[in-house]
């Protein structure tokens, strides 16, 4: 397609880009006030958050092998739309349980928006120095909704109820339904895989069986239940894996990840996603919570976070052609723990310093995996397959961060109630308790909740900074081909259709 309109398309891609990511972020601010409204329980809230993710994380696989079967731009516009209607249903939500399953839902529709945005992207720009490019902005526009999405919760909860955080999306989706069709070319594979049911249901069932585990630890007193799930868990992973590689055209091409540099980078933006999500998760409660500034200040507090994404990633290309990406990547890794370990200082009047400073360092550092690193996962495949190269970025995207909030949100709790000899389930119910008791005790509750949270952010700073300075070191070790960054031998090769 003509370079000039392929740029119009990727500014029509980036909209929905914006916003979805604007959305995702503005509900961890909104998370305190929905909760209190509809009496939302500790691992209720854990649902509410990660519930999205859960979805996006298990079904991004199927929904890139079935935009190669119907056309990803095809998939997108039906994705756009059911996207658009469930941010309405979420945002009228009556109770806990309508909020999690049309968040799970969204994660469905989510499923067919990030593997065929990204995949459309590298089919428009067969250039290799404007594909990095064009990934990059993308990259970078995921992460500055990011930024903005606290500061848009913070003006939107100010004037109107929890529920219009969700309403961001829908001109969004508005604006990819109308100007799509015309700006975005079609593309699709001619011997695309079938779908297999069957392998859907398996990747569903570990992974939400896994999570369950996890959430169950916190709040069950005897372990019978979390280890039933665990046991499903694995069983049904190992059974998945097994009928990968027996599949003629699998649902997660296995054989991706014989090479070193794909699978590396691909575990790094899980672990990356882990300690940013759960980081994310405990800083904006903290500054409310804790710190008591108010939904719209602590908006503005919490945007380094996503802005120094963005900043990273932006930097990325240049940082590529000054050193090697590995370099790059690792070396913003190394920074990312270093700011983790800033958050173990934040207590007393150093609290509002340390946090700022280190949730900038922390997300600055990150840009580079982010940037490069997609670029690499996408790059290693012919562009005909990057759909399946999207969709299994994607995935590490998204489930690192789901994980982020079930494993660190869950660390944070069990470090909560530890510290609260189990009299409080969270910070939460504890501000909520103590506006029914007498003045003098009430403040003695939420002095010592506060308390036990931060001891909690100070552990959960601790994790993420082991976390990332582990992947710097995976990525340091990882050995591209020489002259090549993929094994072209391992793809099997596809005939594309463009429409």
């Amino acid at each position: 397609m003509r370079a000039n309109r392929a740029w119009l398309g990727l500014a029509v891609l980036m909209l929905p880009t914006l916003l979805v990511a604007m959305d995702m972020t503005a509900l961890l601010l909104a998370l305190p006030r929905l909760s209190a409204d509809l009496g939302a329980t500790n691992v209720q809230q854990l649902w509410i958050s990660d519930s999205y993710g859960l979805m996006v994380a298990g079904l991004v696989i199927t929904m890139g092998t079935l935009g190669d079967r119907i056309g990803r731009r095809r998939l997108l516009m039906i994705g756009a739309a059911a996207f658009g209607v469930l941010s309405i249903v979420a945002a009228f939500a009556v109770d806990p349980l309508m909020l999690i399953v049309a968040r799970a839902l969204l994660g469905v529709a989510g499923a067919t928006l990030a593997p065929s945005t990204l995949a459309l992207i590298t089919n428009m720009f067969r250039d290799e120095r404007q594909r990095g490019q064009a990934i990059a902005i993308w990259a970078t526009c995921q992460f500055t909704g990011g930024a903005l999405g606290p500061v848009l919760a913070g003006v939107l909860l100010q004037h109107f109820w929890w529920g219009s955080v969700f309403l961001v999306a829908v001109p969004a989706m508005a604006v990819l339904l109308i100007a799509g069709p015309i700006l975005l070319p079609e593309f699709r594979s001619d011997r695309a895989g079938r779908l297999d049911p069957v392998s859907v249901g398996l990747s569903l069932v570990a992974v939400l069986s896994t999570v369950h585990c996890i959430k169950q630890l916190t709040v069950e007193d005897t372990p019978v239940v979390p280890a039933v799930a665990l046991v499903v868990g694995a069983t049904v992973g190992v059974l998945f894996v097994r009928r990968q590689l027996r599949l003629e055209t699998p649902l997660l091409d296995l054989r991706l990840l014989r090479n070193r540099p794909f699978t590396a980078v691909l575990v790094a933006l899980v672990f990356a996603g882990i300690a940013m999500a759960g980081t994310g998760l405990l800083v904006t409660q903290y500054l409310q919570s804790v710190l008591g500034y108010s939904p719209a200040a602590s908006a503005m507090l919490f945007a380094p976070m996503g802005l120094g994404v963005a900043a990273g990633t932006m930097a990325a290309p240049a940082l590529a052609r000054r050193m090697k990406p590995t370099t790059a990547m690792a070396g913003g890794l190394a920074g990312s723990a270093l700011g983790s370990l800033l958050l173990v200082g934040a207590d007393g009047a150093a609290a509002l310093p340390m946090v700022m400073t280190g949730i900038t360092v922390l997300a600055l550092g990150t840009g580079p995996l982010f940037a490069l690193g997609t670029g690499l996962v996408v790059g290693s495949v012919p562009p005909e397959r990057a759909g399946s190269a999207a969709s299994m970025s994607e995935t590490g995207n998204y489930f690192g961060g789901s994980l982020g909030f079930a494993l660190l949100g869950v660390l944070a709790a069990v470090v909560y109630r530890n510290r609260m000899d189990g009299t409080s389930d969270s910070l939460a119910g504890a501000v909520e308790a103590s506006r029914h008791l007498p003045a003098d005790r009430g403040a003695e509750l939420l002095h010592t909740a506060r308390g036990a949270f931060t001891t909690g952010l100070h552990v959960t700073g601790i994790v993420a900074a082991i976390v990332f300075a582990g992947s710097a070191v995976l990525i340091l070790t990882m050995r591209p081909a020489t002259g090549a960054t993929a094994a072209p031998e391992m793809l099997p090769e596809y005939e594309t259709t463009r429409a």
